[in-house]
């Protein structure tokens, strides 16, 4: 039996929608908001599942890139090059379970991936010293998920990287340079990669798109706190946050130009480059480091950063 996704799979409702979040403010999914969370407890919604409903995957298994049999060269994954390992993980298996809890050698990391943004991140899960582990809440803040660690319980937005209740909050999490592409890409670049299997110990049909018709459409499945018209909703875009500051760079715009940008912003000089074959964009410093950043869909990314710089391409 497969566990429903942010919606009863494939007749979801604004009625279901909206009776879930009002019967779910008062519980937070058995968790506990403090009063001065980081962000308003009215604006944490349930997102339909309980409690690990969403299965994280704690013990990962990988295949060798030659035996991959169940990725095709175009589709999607989250590929992160780190510590001498290249892995990638396929869109269709997060779609189902949101969070890898993985290692890099002797460092614990945690991959995340909420559908609803379409926002893949990477984390250090060595936090503040101690090894954590994360699974998935149930719970949303403009309508990314809010993932927990199971040492302290203290709940953290994907989207802010920052434990925003619990004993952890105001804490931030390391984010490591993931990059959102296609199989055929990330494979060209890192052959001996290796690719999560779907063996994960859970039953889920991951042939099946749990969110088909999502990313075409303009709606927002749960309530947000700030939106601009600037973009579809749904249109990609990297964002980039250096010293406190945030800037967008549009798919849209990135494909205006040749797929290289030269840029400065916050005292930093860096290049972005945009592969439109794939779909995917990356951030390189002056050093020839790749540097943090998310992809995510528009609505996201200014929902959680309303005083983001946006790039545009020069006419």
């Amino acid at each position: 039996m497969t566990t429903p996704s942010y919606r009863l799979i494939g007749l979801a409702t604004v009625l279901v929608i909206l009776v879930t979040t009002v019967i779910a403010r008062g519980s937070f999914n058995g968790f506990t908001v403090d009063k001065d969370a980081l962000i308003p407890a009215e604006e944490i919604h349930s997102g339909g599942p309980p409690r690990d409903g969403i299965p994280s995957i704690d013990d990962p298994r990988f295949e060798a890139s030659a035996s991959a049999s169940n990725v095709k060269p175009e589709d999607r994954i989250l590929g992160l090059a780190y510590k001498g390992i290249a892995r990638a993980y396929p869109i269709d298996v997060m779609n189902w379970h949101e969070i890898v809890n993985d290692r890099y050698g002797d460092e614990p990391v945690v991959v995340t991936y909420c559908p609803l943004c379409g926002s893949g991140m990477a984390f250090s899960a060595n936090v503040s010293g101690m090894e954590t582990d994360f699974g998935v809440s149930g719970l949303l803040y403009n309508s990314d998920v809010l993932l927990y660690d199971r040492q302290t319980e203290s709940l953290w937005s994907q989207m802010m990287s920052q434990a925003i209740s619990g004993p952890m909050k105001g804490t931030r999490l390391t984010m490591l340079p993931l990059i959102h592409t296609t199989w055929s890409e990330w494979r060209s670049e890192h052959p001996d990669t290796q690719v999560l299997s779907r063996n994960t110990g859970d039953r889920r049909d991951y042939d099946r798109d749990p969110y088909a018709g999502y990313e075409d459409s303009t709606g927002v499945w749960f309530p947000v706190s700030k939106k601009d018209p600037r973009y579809h909703p749904k249109e990609p875009v990297l964002g980039l946050e250096l010293e406190g500051r945030y800037k967008a760079y549009p798919f849209a715009e990135l494909s205006r130009t040749k797929g290289k940008v030269m840029d400065r912003f916050a005292d930093h000089d860096f290049v972005v480059r945009y592969n439109p074959d794939s779909r995917s964009a990356r951030i390189i410093g002056r050093d020839g480091m790749e540097l943090p950043a998310v992809q995510s869909y528009w609505f996201a990314w200014y929902a959680f950063h309303p005083e983001t710089e946006v790039y545009t391409a020069p006419d």
